[in-house]
């Protein structure tokens, strides 16, 4: 009896390290190679979009994009939340536990980015694995139907003195690198969030506010592994981006978030009407920042006003930005947004008063 003990605890060891290494080759085959290997945060949402008790001007306009039923299963397909009371709500920024489940529950698995996470999963998921938080709103927030302004960094903006009645709505919207500082009485003090990528993200700590939530717009797999770099501390590789990124942070973990590629989606092929597919002959064009930002209010706020969207191209002297000195010259270069078709788009919603236009003449 004695002498089988020794053999019977090698056994059992053989046996516990064959399960370690099968967990090992499981992990490894769910989660796709990773050679800087961490466990996942288990990153969940705490709060949700609140619901009104009356539909924003623009739910006819999300009810064509989302023709859908309304249901009182919690597990309902998605729709807008001022479409239906009952319904699942959809949550705008990614969280690390549970980011491939919700793609593929909105068809994200289907596309590569910029609109999906397909052959990239493991870069979001290193990207996610660093952050701290993918709360949309503070916890203490208890504003239920949200006044928004969307803050674009066109020049029509210059001297209009909008400052102050932006710093009055409830959540404030702004893009790449618009400063707020030293045009305060243009553009206003606070800011809700701000979406950004790595070329146009601010590098300058002057411009860091510890009260924004600062949104990663993912366009290419690059984008997301200079996210990990960064907050890993290593070294920046700026190959693969169309002009050098930054190479720092100036936004705490706390204060990022990554966007759901969904929403990115959305803005293309619902609001934009893109093509799927572009001809071999031409580029394939993607929504400017701005017009992403619109599609995020649409999916977070009651009501959306915009302000700096209009551009003036009968002049292209005419200043681009309401900061520095580009002119408008520059957007006709631009080969990678389809300016006339978002410019029909936002006349359309405009005119239809699905938006409040703060810059209208």
């Amino acid at each position: 009896m004695c002498l089988r003990e020794p053999a019977m605890r090698g056994y059992l060891v053989a046996i516990f390290l064959s399960a370690v290494f099968l967990y090992y080759v499981l992990h490894c085959i769910l989660w796709g190679t990773n050679v800087y290997w961490m466990p996942p945060v288990e990153m969940k949402r705490r709060n949700k979009v609140q619901l009104c008790s009356s539909k924003p001007a623009f739910a006819s306009l999300l009810s064509e994009i989302f023709p859908v039923v309304c249901t009182k299963q919690h597990n309902a397909v998605h729709v807008h939340p001022c479409c239906c009371k009952w319904f699942h709500q959809f949550h705008p920024f990614l969280c690390a536990a549970d980011f491939k489940k919700l793609a593929s529950l909105y068809g994200s698995d289907k596309f590569d980015l910029p609109y999906g996470i397909r052959t990239s999963a493991e870069y979001f998921r290193l990207a996610l694995s660093k952050l701290q938080s993918c709360d949309l709103f503070d916890e203490f927030d208890n504003v239920p139907c949200k006044r928004c302004v969307v803050v674009g960094n066109g020049g029509v903006l210059k001297n209009k003195t909008l400052g102050e009645r932006i710093d009055s709505y409830d959540v404030i919207i702004r893009m790449n690198n618009g400063p707020v500082l030293g045009h305060e009485e243009e553009v206003g003090r606070r800011t809700t969030f701000r979406l950004f990528y790595p070329e146009s993200v601010f590098s300058d700590p002057k411009h860091n506010d510890p009260n924004t939530t600062a949104i990663l717009t993912a366009f290419k797999p690059h984008d997301l592994k200079w996210l990990w770099e960064l907050l890993m501390g290593g070294k920046i590789n700026t190959n693969g981006f169309w002009k050098k990124p930054a190479l720092n942070l100036i936004y705490k973990p706390y204060q990022i978030r990554i966007l759901d590629p969904f929403i990115i989606r959305t803005a293309a092929y619902e609001l934009l009407n893109f093509p799927k597919v572009f001809p071999k002959n031409q580029k394939p064009k993607h929504p400017t920042t701005g017009i992403i930002a619109i599609t995020l209010a649409f999916h977070i706020c009651h009501e959306v006003h915009l302000a700096g969207f209009r551009y003036n191209f009968s002049d292209l002297q005419s200043p681009l930005h309401y900061y520095g000195n580009a002119t408008m010259s520059l957007m006709n270069k631009n080969a990678y947004h389809n300016v006339t078709a978002e410019q029909l788009f936002l006349k359309d919603i405009i005119k239809k008063n699905f938006v409040i236009n703060l810059t209208q003449d």
